[in-house]
C-alpha cells in the first residue's frame, strides 16, 4: 500500500523510521514538511530524505508544497501528523478534505480536526467510500479506537473516565509524592522534556477536553465542541489541596469524565482513592470505560511519543490494507 506523509515532526519522523525498518508492504511515495516535500510512485529514500531533513532542515524540493503532494502524489493513505490548531483546525482540516476529495483513506493524529469537523470530515470519507482513521488523536499507544470498534462490539457505553494527558499527570504525581508547588512541578516536567514553555495547553486541561470531544463524538455520535466542555486546569492546585486529599486516603488526578445519562462532559481535578485504576504514576494515560455488558474496562499505556503514537498509526494503516486490499 502507497503512503502519502504529511508533517515530519517528532511523530512524523516515527512513523516514516518505522514503515522504513518494518516489512509491512507499506511504501511512502509522497512526504512533506512545513518547507518541502518529495514524490515517487516507485518509493521515496527514506532514511535518506530523513538524514538531508536533520542536516538542512528540508525533506526535499522546497517548491514542492504539501498540497501539491497530496493533490499530486501517488498514493493510497495519506497520513496527516503536522501540528494541532485547536482553534481553526487548520492547515489539517484542508489536507484531509483534499485527500478524502480525491478517494484517498486518511490516517491522522491531529485532534483539531476531529474535534471541529468531524461529522464533515466522516460524511466525506463516508460519500467517497474511503476510511477515515484517527487512533492516534486519543492517547497514544492506547488501542482506545479499536477496542470500542471490535472489542466492545455491541456493548453499549454508558459512561467514559480518563486520565488522558501525561503532563498532568507527572505534575500531580510530583506535586503528590514530594510536597512539590505547582511551579516547582511543573519545572521539573519542563526540564525532563514533559512539558512545554508555554504549558497552558495542557495545565489548563485544553487538551484534555479535546480528546475527550472526539471520544464522545465518536461513541454517541453527538456534535460536541471544545465549548460545550466544562473544563477546569491543574494550575490553580496548591500543596495543601493533595495533604487534604491524602489524609483522606485519597489524591488528585485531572479527569475526563463523559456520562450522557447525566449530562456530564466535564474535565476537572478531581479527588479519588488511592487504589482506583486511574491513579498511577508519571506520565501514563487510562481510559475507563463503562459498558452494559463487560462492565468496567480500564485501558492504561503510553499516551505520547514518537513511536508509541507510530504504532496507533500504524494500526490504522493496516487495518486499511487489510480490510480495503490497499485499494485507493
Amino acid at each position: 500500500m502507497k503512503i502519502a506523509l504529511i508533517g515530519l515532526g517528532s511523530v512524523g519522523r516515527g512513523v516514516a523510521e518505522m514503515i522504513a525498518r518494518k516489512d509491512l508492504g507499506l511504501t511512502i511515495t509522497g512526504l512533506a514538511d512545513s518547507k518541502s516535500g518529495a514524490m515517487d510512485p516507485k518509493g521515496l529514500d527514506i532514511p535518506a530524505l530523513l538524514l538531508n531533513k536533520k542536516k538542512t532542515g528540508s525533506c526535499g524540493d522546497p517548491k514542492l508544497s504539501t498540497m501539491e503532494v497530496i493533490t499530486g502524489a501517488d498514493y493510497d493513505a495519506l497520513v496527516e501528523v503536522s501540528p494541532t490548531n485547536a482553534i481553526t483546525g487548520e492547515p489539517a482540516t484542508g489536507y484531509i478534505r483534499a485527500a478524502l476529495a480525491r478517494k484517498k483513506h486518511v490516517v491522522t493524529s491531529n485532534k483539531g480536526p476531529l474535534s471541529l469537523a468531524y461529522k464533515e470530515l466522516m460524511a466525506m470519507a463516508h460519500k467517497n467510500g474511503v476510511a477515515l482513521r484517527y487512533e492516534a488523536t486519543v492517547a497514544g499507544a492506547i488501542p482506545i479506537m479499536h477496542t470500542l470498534e471490535h472489542g466492545l462490539a455491541g456493548n453499549e457505553i454508558l459512561a467514559l473516565y480518563g486520565v488522558l494527558n501525561g503532563t498532568c499527570n507527572y505534575i500531580l504525581t510530583r506535586m503528590a509524592a514530594e510536597g512539590l508547588t505547582y511551579e516547582q512541578a511543573l519545572m521539573e516536567a519542563r526540564e525532563m522534556g514533559y512539558a512545554e514553555a508555554d504549558p497552558s495547553y495542557d495545565v489548563k486541561g485544553i487538551d484534555a477536553a479535546i480528546k475527550l470531544v472526539i471520544l464522545a463524538n465518536t461513541i454517541w455520535g453527538t456534535d460536541v465542541r471544545l465549548k460545550d466542555v466544562d473544563c477546569t486546569g491543574i494550575d490553580l492546585l496548591t500543596p495543601d489541596a493533595l495533604r487534604l486529599a491524602e489524609d483522606e486516603g485519597c489524591t488528585i488526578r485531572l479527569i475526563a469524565e463523559a456520562i450522557p445519562r447525566k449530562h456530564i462532559l466535564r474535565v476537572s481535578p478531581r479527588i479519588i482513592e488511592k487504589n482506583h485504576p486511574l491513579v498511577f504514576d508519571g506520565t501514563l494515560n487510562a481510559l475507563t470505560l463503562e459498558t452494559d455488558m463487560a462492565k468496567e474496562i480500564t485501558l492504561i499505556g503510553r499516551g505520547a511519543g514518537s513511536i508509541e503514537t507510530a504504532s496507533a498509526i500504524l494500526g490504522d494503516l493496516l487495518y486499511i490494507r487489510d480490510r480495503y486490499d490497499g485499494r485507493a
